[in-house]
This record gives C-alpha cells, sequence and structure tokens, in this order.
C-alpha cells in the first residue's frame, strides 16, 4: 500500500462525499468540537444532534458550563446515556477555566492530561481546532485501520492497541490533517460498517488488504468479551400531595449523581419497609432496561399517601432516604433522571 495514496484518496473522498453539514463542523472553537467528541463516544450522531444544540443553548461557553452545578447538566444530560461523560465534562470545564484562564490547551498532550480527555479525544480536538499532525483512534477508525492494514492483533491486548497507535501515525499525511482525520471518521461511519462494509464503492478499497481478501468482518480482532450481568429491583414510586419523592444516587456506579426512584432487592424487602404505610400500592408493567454491562429487571410499585397523612408521619417512612427529597413532576422531569424513569413520568397523566 502507498500510504500517500491512501491519504490522497481519502482527503480527495472526504473533500467531495464526506460528511460537511454537522453542526460541529463548521468551527475551530475547542469548545464546541470538545464538546461534540464526548457526546458522539459510544452515541450515534442522530441522537447526538438534539442534545448538542440544547446544550449549547444552555452553556454556550466553557465559562457558562463550569459555572454551572453538576444537577443542571446531569438534566441536560438526561437520556443520553454513559452519565461519566456528563460528570468528567463538567469537571472538565471547571479545570479549563480554574487551571488554564477559560482557554483550552493547544497540543493533544496537554488536552489529555484533562478529565475525560483521552488520547483520541484529545488528538481529535488538537487536530481540526490547531491543526496538529496527530493520529487518532476511535471506535470507528480502529475498524477501518484494522481492515486496510489487515492487522492482525488482538485489541483486547494492551501491546497490540500501542502497535496501532503506531501504525496510525505512521499513516499521517503531511498535510490536510483536518480533511484525513475527518475522512476517517465519515468512512467508519457511512461506508465501513461493523456488519455490512460497502467495499465495492470505498475511496480506499484498492489499499485494503482485508477487502482484497474477501473478508473485511474479521477485523478488528479483539478477543476479550464484556461479561454481562443480571439485576433484578423493586422501584418505589411514592407520592403525596402531588409530588414524588427521589433519591440522589452515589456519585459511582449506575446512574451516579441522578435522580432515582428508592429501590428494593426483592418484592419481599419492599413488602416489609412498607409495613404500616397508609395507602394502596400499585403495581406497574415490569421491563428490563439494558445498559452497556447489565440488564436490569425492574418492578415499579406506586404507592400515593393520602393527602391527609401527617407530615411527622411522612418524615418517617421517607428518613430511610436520608439523599432524597420531594419534586413536583415538573421538577423533576427538569431534573437528571435515568432514560426509564424519565419515560416513565412522561407515561403518566
Amino acid at each position: 500500500m502507498s500510504r500517500a495514496g491512501f491519504s490522497a484518496r481519502l482527503i480527495a473522498w472526504q473533500q467531495r462525499h464526506g460528511r460537511h453539514d454537522l453542526p460541529w463542523q463548521a468551527t475551530r472553537d475547542p469548545y464546541r468540537v470538545w464538546l461534540s467528541e464526548i457526546m458522539l463516544q459510544q452515541t450515534q450522531v442522530a441522537t447526538v444532534l438534539g442534545y448538542y444544540g440544547r446544550f449549547l443553548q444552555r452553556f454556550p461557553d466553557v465559562a457558562a458550563l463550569a459555572a454551572a452545578s453538576q444537577d443542571e447538566v446531569l438534566a441536560l444530560w438526561s437520556g443520553l446515556g454513559y452519565y461519566s461523560r456528563a460528570r468528567n465534562l463538567h469537571r472538565c470545564a471547571q479545570q479549563v477555566v480554574a487551571r488554564h484562564g477559560g482557554a483550552f490547551p493547544r497540543s493533544s498532550t496537554a488536552l489529555a492530561e484533562l478529565p475525560g480527555i483521552g488520547r483520541s479525544t484529545a488528538a481529535a480536538i488538537a487536530a481540526f481546532c490547531f491543526g496538529e499532525r496527530v493520529a487518532i483512534l476511535d471506535g470507528n477508525v480502529k475498524r477501518v485501520l484494522t481492515r486496510v492494514l489487515a492487522f492482525e492483533g488482538d485489541l483486547a491486548e494492551a501491546a497490540q492497541e500501542r502497535a496501532l497507535w503506531h501504525e496510525a501515525t505512521a499513516l499521517l499525511p503531511a498535510q490536510g490533517i483536518e480533511a484525513y482525520t475527518q475522512g476517517l471518521m465519515d468512512l467508519g461511519a457511512t461506508l465501513c460498517l461493523q456488519r455490512a462494509p460497502q467495499c465495492p464503492v470505498c475511496p480506499v478499497r484498492e489499499d485494503c488488504r482485508a477487502a482484497r481478501a474477501g473478508e473485511p468482518q474479521r477485523y478488528p480482532v479483539k478477543t476479550r468479551k464484556l461479561r454481562r450481568g443480571t439485576r433484578t429491583s423493586v422501584w418505589l414510586w411514592l407520592s403525596w400531595r402531588e409530588r414524588l419523592w427521589l433519591v440522589q444516587r452515589p456519585q459511582r456506579g449506575v446512574w451516579a449523581g441522578l435522580w432515582s426512584l428508592p429501590e428494593f432487592d426483592d418484592e419481599a424487602a419492599f413488602e416489609t419497609a412498607r409495613s404500616g404505610w397508609p395507602g394502596t400500592v400499585e403495581r406497574l408493567p415490569s421491563f428490563t432496561h439494558v445498559l452497556t454491562h447489565l440488564d436490569w429487571t425492574l418492578h415499579p410499585r406506586r404507592l400515593v399517601l393520602p393527602s391527609r397523612t401527617a407530615a411527622a408521619r411522612v418524615d418517617a417512612i421517607t428518613a430511610a432516604w436520608p439523599a432524597g427529597r420531594w419534586f413536583t413532576r415538573e421538577e423533576a422531569l427538569a431534573s437528571g433522571l435515568p432514560a426509564p424513569l424519565r419515560k416513565l413520568l412522561l407515561a403518566s397523566t
């Protein structure tokens, strides 16, 4: 493969056929590029588009984001998933303001020292905003390059990942780093697909060893599989005087920092806890929420405390969840909620 020919063909294709109308492409503002890169991690472009616009409307620059509370940030992120991204986004904004005077560092090395910015994200910001000649290696780019190179290394091994970084760096063109980088992303997102690669119309098919061998789906090689777990919980939807009780989840773990319903390990634990409480329990339909590493089956139980229930009695009931407070439905929907809870509230009358 001619490395110069590969990059030239990719750049030419990107300039003519690549994506040019995404809202974060017409800017060299590192804040906007950084925001898009974080949102696009493990999330489809179509999903990100709506969140991106709303986020910028509320937080137009890094100073506005740094000044916000974590609750405000999580509320706007609610439904986008992978909430550690939002928490790191907030921490990163605060560090950019506190340590760098509100200006993002201009090198990929310095950018990678900030919270939530890994090597590939740092390289993308540096390439797109500052023209740094540096390789990226996100999921789409890994797929493109392992196929082009017929890279046999198992990417579950750190040494093989480093080897692919070396190959990616060696392929960098002397000029046109922005179009080249965007071209790799576009190729992986539109043609070099995981399950149905469009090899006949690929601009670099003559360079691609996997395509020539007729086995593009063999790559990338990654043998370590994520172990999926299962969990079952009872969710308590506790209401009193047209308010619902929500608990802020711990800062680590699933849905960290979000407001959610109190939960119990099983029906027996729930029945024991609510013994003697006034009101009648309504059993709502159960469902399974699929997370990256976990299938979580939730059994919602709605209990409306009579409005005449004394405040002292209500306080005694809710004392089990000191991290909780009462919300109106509108306040809850304006807060950071797990996606299944938001859906549950929106479906209620």
